[in-house]
């Protein structure tokens, strides 16, 4: 009995001393997506569009801990960045005539804006609401939230504990993001056809 309680005391006072092991979501997530090129399929749009990406969202931060991999870890999913390596990828750059992050100056004669309501990673998989706001020639045509739920990693989680973790969330958020495009570009289309 006498160490069990001193294997429960010397783990509080580990939490408690913040002996937590941070790990950032969107460090790698460019050469995730380098090694995944080709695993999505978008549908097709000819639009050429500027993109800007808000500043809440590219300063968002989400952190979380799963049970799953064990509680002195701790993820950190910055969005905003996977927001843009996802939109700079090849996958969705293939996707579209032209889709360039403006840099102060619009190129093209739409511009699309990204905005993060809510992220969340819980019941194994990533959560994500974000809006979209298309705007040609100063009249929007598309403005319009939408939501995706992520691939569920409960059994990578399980079985790969903590290495196995950044990859389940990168996954799960990737395949969340791409269900939203997919639904945008789809929405595009639509539009395009009635006059766009």
């Amino acid at each position: 009995m006498k160490k069990v309680s001193l294997v429960l005391v010397l783990l509080s006072t580990l939490l408690a001393t913040g002996c937590t092991i941070k790990h950032p979501i969107a460090k790698d997530y460019s050469q995730y997506l380098v090694n995944n090129k080709g695993e999505s399929v978008l549908p097709k749009s000819e639009l050429e569009a500027d993109y800007v990406i808000t500043k809440e969202t590219e300063s968002h931060r989400y952190e979380f801990r799963a049970a799953t991999v064990g509680y002195a870890h701790l993820w950190i999913v910055e969005f905003g960045q996977i927001l843009d390596a996802t939109l700079k990828s090849d996958d969705v750059q293939a996707s579209f005539g032209k889709l360039v992050k403006a840099n102060g100056s619009q190129q093209n004669g739409v511009l699309l804006t990204f905005n993060v309501e809510n992220y969340e990673f819980k019941d194994h998989m990533a959560h994500v609401s974000l809006n979209i706001n298309m705007v040609q020639d100063g009249n929007i045509i598309i403005n319009k939230t939408y939501h995706a739920k992520g691939k569920s990693q409960g059994g990578k989680m399980f079985f790969g504990g903590p290495f196995a973790m950044k990859n389940a969330t990168q996954q799960s958020t990737k395949l969340a993001i791409d269900d939203i495009l997919r639904d945008f570009i789809n929405d595009i289309k639509t539009v395009q056809v009635a006059g766009l």
